[in-house]
């Protein structure tokens, strides 16, 4: 089930995004992400319209809109490969038809997702935050 975020969803939103973030990151310090953790709530999260799935009454996913940017779309580790990231991405395109995002070049999965769901890269710029390059896709070309 898909639902829009509650404030009592921040901790398993971060719980994923962080161990998300190492796993499909690899090569960028752990470190890094676990810096990250206070903006994601502070910040990030609150000004996106974020929305969850779960199953069996657990969060095992997330994505979180700002205007038309798919800011963020996380599975829970040991749920990926199961349909999971297609339903958040689906629901997503629900909610802004027209969606760009960005995916670090290195991270050959997501890109390989994200293609496969109808993105196409329209531009590639160094990500300001870690200086890896990444690609901007766009849903709507």
């Amino acid at each position: 089930m898909i639902r829009q975020y509650t404030s009592q969803d921040i901790n398993s939103v971060l719980d994923i995004w962080l161990n998300s973030s190492i796993k499909a990151h690899d090569f960028i310090s752990a470190e890094f992400w676990v810096s990250q953790v206070d903006n994601m709530r502070d910040i990030y999260i609150p000004a996106s319209k974020t929305f969850v799935v779960e199953l069996d009454s657990k969060i095992v996913g997330f994505y979180s809109l700002y205007e038309n940017m798919l800011a963020a779309i996380f599975v829970s580790p040991e749920c990926q490969g199961k349909g999971i990231g297609k339903q958040l991405i689906a629901h997503a395109k629900e909610q802004c038809p027209a969606l760009d995002l960005n995916v670090y070049i290195e991270n050959v999965a997501s890109y390989q997702f994200y293609l496969s769901q109808g993105f196409t890269v329209i531009g590639e710029q160094v990500c300001q935050h870690t200086g890896h390059m990444e690609y901007t896709m766009s849903s709507n070309t």
